[in-house]
């Protein structure tokens, strides 16, 4: 089930979440442990909508049954890279990429992929960060939270993050001019 396109979100904030453990010394040496794992949450914030405008996003979080379901969400902008790649971009290593790899080696692909564009494996619910230009070598963070194998598509154009709503509660607000102000939390299942 996808996230319904309209109406349309009148802001958008991604948020990469990663979680670190920290503490400082007596004698101020900061220590650092990444707990090794990373997400995404985006907030989206509607403006002031009509009752039959709004009717279907409400609809849809309301079927959602709080945090229990999920769906997928393309972030408008972002979902796409901001080069002018092209092609059908495909793993390539024969003895695919285990748990934990950065670094994948892909084919097919015509130009590049840009820093800071989302990809997505086939057959996978994570969405990762590409950290450096690149078309043959595809630096991501965060490294691979699962193994791909050889021949996996590369999802770069309408990159499909899997999500659920982060709160059970969901609520509306309407003014006196009867308008409805919504805004919603989505939080990366993986």
């Amino acid at each position: 089930m996808a996230f319904p396109t309209t109406p349309t979100a009148s802001s958008i904030k991604i948020i990469g979440l990663s979680p670190t453990l920290t503490s400082v010394t007596h004698s101020l040496k900061r220590q650092a442990r990444s707990r090794g794992s990373q997400r995404w949450s985006i907030e989206l914030g509607y403006p002031a909508m009509t009752r039959s405008q709004f009717a279907p996003l409400w609809a849809f979080v309301n079927a959602q049954q709080g945090q229990y379901s999920t769906f997928t969400f393309i972030p408008p902008i972002y979902g796409d890279t901001s080069g002018i790649a092209t092609g059908t971009l495909l793993v390539n290593n024969v003895s695919n990429y285990a748990a934990g790899d950065s670094s994948i080696t892909c084919d097919g692909l015509t130009d590049q992929l840009k820093a800071g564009d989302f990809i997505k494996f086939t057959g996978h619910d994570k969405v990762y960060t590409v950290t450096a230009d690149g078309s043959t070598t595809i630096e991501i963070e965060p490294p691979l939270m699962s193994a791909v194998a050889d021949n996996e598509v590369v999802i770069y154009n309408d990159v499909p993050f899997t999500m659920a709503l982060v709160d059970d509660k969901q609520e509306l607000s309407m003014g006196i001019d009867q308008l409805v102000g919504y805004s919603v939390k989505l939080v990366e299942v993986v």
